[in-house]
Formats: C-alpha cells, sequence, structure tokens
C-alpha cells in the first residue's frame, strides 16, 4: 500500500502542493483532476523519487521512500513514471525499446512478453519501425508498453493520453486500464480529462493551486461539486441560486448542470432568452441569458435565438 503525506513542497520560495494526503492500495486507480499548473505532475515526481519531499513523508508497504537525496539512481525500482517527455530510443524499433527493459537472457519468452504488451497498446503492426518514424500518439504508446514491461507494482501516468487521437483513446484507455486491474498494478493518473477521470478512477483528488479540492469516488465527486471550478471540469455548468427552485428566501447558490434543466409550461422564476444552439449529437446545448448571465441547458431540438423559456430542473445528480 502506498501511503503519501505532503504537508508542503515548495520550489524556491513558491509553494506548489500544500496538505495532500491520500493511500493506494494495490490494484487501486486514483485520478488526480486538476487544470495546468496545479501541482498534479509535481505529485507525481514526488511519489516516484524524483524530487525530495522535506515536509511530509511517503510509504510503501510500510517502508519510507527517501527520494532522491539518499539514493544513487533517482526513483524507485518497483514504479514506473510514464512522463510528457517520453523516455524511449528514437533510433532503435520498437522491439529494441521494449526488449531493452526485460533480461534478454529467455529469447522466445522476451518475444512472448513483447507481442503481449504490444497487443496492450495496439501496436503489433510497428513492431520493426524506427521509434524516430512514429507520430506522437504512436510514441506515447511505445512509452506505455515499455513502463509495463516488467510489470511494476505502481504504475505513475501524467497526461497518459494527451496525444493519440479521441477515435484510438477510449478503446485503449479501456483496454490499459482492464490490463492494469487484471494484474493488480496500482495506477496514478494526473489529467485534466473528466471523462477519463470518471470512468476509470477507483479516487479521483481533484487540486486547485496545489492544494485538495475534493477527494472521493467518481461518483462521490460528481455528486458533491459545489463551485463553479470543480463543476467545471465536467462541461459547462450553471451557479443559480437555490431560491429560483424552491420556496426558501435563501441566497445560497447551487450548480446545476445543462442535463438537470428543462423548459416547463408553468411560470418558473428561471426565463431565459435563447442565444445559440449547439449540436452534440444526442441532444443540443443551448446557450441562453437570464439577467446578463448565461444559462446552459439541454434540448431534443435547437431553438432560434431570441426564443423565450421558462426552465425547471427535471432531475437531481
Amino acid at each position: 500500500m502506498l501511503k503519501v503525506e505532503i504537508n508542503s513542497f515548495s520550489y524556491s520560495e513558491k509553494t506548489i502542493l500544500k496538505d495532500i494526503d491520500f493511500t493506494l492500495k494495490p490494484g487501486e486507480h486514483l485520478s488526480i483532476l486538476g487544470e495546468s499548473g496545479c501541482g498534479k505532475s509535481t505529485l507525481l515526481h514526488l511519489v516516484y523519487g524524483l524530487l525530495h519531499l522535506e515536509l511530509g513523508s511517503i510509504y510503501f508497504n510500510d517502508k519510507k521512500l527517501l527520494g532522491p537525496t539518499k539514493t544513487l539512481i533517482p526513483g524507485e525500482s518497483f514504479m514506473k513514471l510514464v512522463a510528457q517527455e517520453f523516455n524511449i530510443m528514437p533510433f532503435t524499433t520498437v522491439t529494441e525499446n521494449l526488449g531493452s527493459h526485460l533480461s534478454g537472457l529467455e529469447e522466445e519468452k522476451d518475444a512472448q512478453r513483447i507481442d503481449e504488451l504490444l497487443e496492450v497498446v495496439e501496436m503489433e503492426a510497428f513492431k520493426n519501425t524506427l521509434v524516430k518514424n512514429l507520430s506522437g500518439g504512436q510514441k506515447q504508446r511505445v512509452a506505455l508498453a515499455k513502463a509495463l514491461a516488467n510489470t511494476p507494482e505502481i504504475l505513475l501516468l501524467d497526461e497518459p493520453f494527451s496525444n493519440i487521437d479521441t477515435f484510438r483513446k477510449n478503446k485503449l484507455q479501456r483496454k490499459i486500464f482492464s490490463y492494469l486491474k487484471e494484474n493488480n498494478i496500482s495506477c496514478i493518473t494526473a489529467t485534466h480529462d473528466s471523462d477519463e477521470a470518471l470512468a476509470f478512477s477507483d479516487h479521483i483528488l481533484m487540486l486547485k493551486n496545489g492544494t485538495k479540492e475534493l477527494f472521493g469516488t467518481p461518483e462521490f465527486i460528481y455528486k458533491n461539486v459545489s463551485t463553479e471550478y470543480q463543476a467545471g471540469f465536467f462541461g459547462e455548468a450553471n451557479l443559480l441560486p437555490n431560491n429560483l427552485f424552491s420556496t426558501e428566501n435563501s441566497s445560497e447558490e447551487i450548480i446545476v448542470f445543462p442535463h438537470q434543466l428543462k423548459i416547463s409550461e408553468e411560470k418558473t422564476q428561471l426565463k431565459v432568452s435563447v442565444k445559440k444552439s449547439y449540436f452534440k449529437g444526442n441532444h443540443y446545448l443551448i446557450e441562453s441569458d437570464f439577467k446578463d448571465k448565461t444559462i446552459f441547458f439541454n434540448n431534443q431540438f435547437p431553438l432560434k435565438k431570441g426564443t423565450i423559456c421558462r426552465l425547471k430542473i427535471s432531475e437531481m445528480i
């Protein structure tokens, strides 16, 4: 089990991370969700042992990890980090890249392992291709396969699918995260992709300016967003006074997602003017105006600009 407690971490005088703590059991998947610059990559580098943590501690199975000041080669042997700068050799083939992380003593066994890894990342057709001739997304997949070669106990992924096309990314995510579960490999992913975090994580740690904003299961996170920052990871969100939907005389504001609003025949307080309709495949996202505030809601059909609608909450999260 991995146990992380970071009281504070700074570069020079600037605090990057503060008051971060979590545990990760074998086979569990933690997604670190946050905007660029919030400390996601720094957190991975601290866990892996590339940065020294003075104010805090990191333990793995009751053994304290000492970091780069106490080791000859930074980084823990039972972990692998797939960073945004790929650790791959450009002038060798894909097979040679993967083979460099295997023993080299059992040729047939190594060849089988390479084929297995290439199947996981869907790179079988490129096994004899020089890495320098691959696209950015293909190089990212080679880096993922290379990290898995010796079956690490913990895999750290920094925006691992950022260079991969959407049509391939969805299938690849399912294959890789299923592979990790089947092999009881713990995983920490730094991402800004909320769909990935919700679908594949056991836990989500949401960061804001280097501090813990929310922590919990995907279901808990989604159902407990309370600010525009938190809700913003899950698409367009509306911050509205609660008294628009209840008889309570309260100034409290609540987050309402577009799918929770629907056009009403009743005389509700939320009277909007349509500005634009965006086709989303199985519905339209309607942008509207309410007292100079932009309101988004979903509708089955597009609405003409200037159409006046009254809205109500159709469902709670």
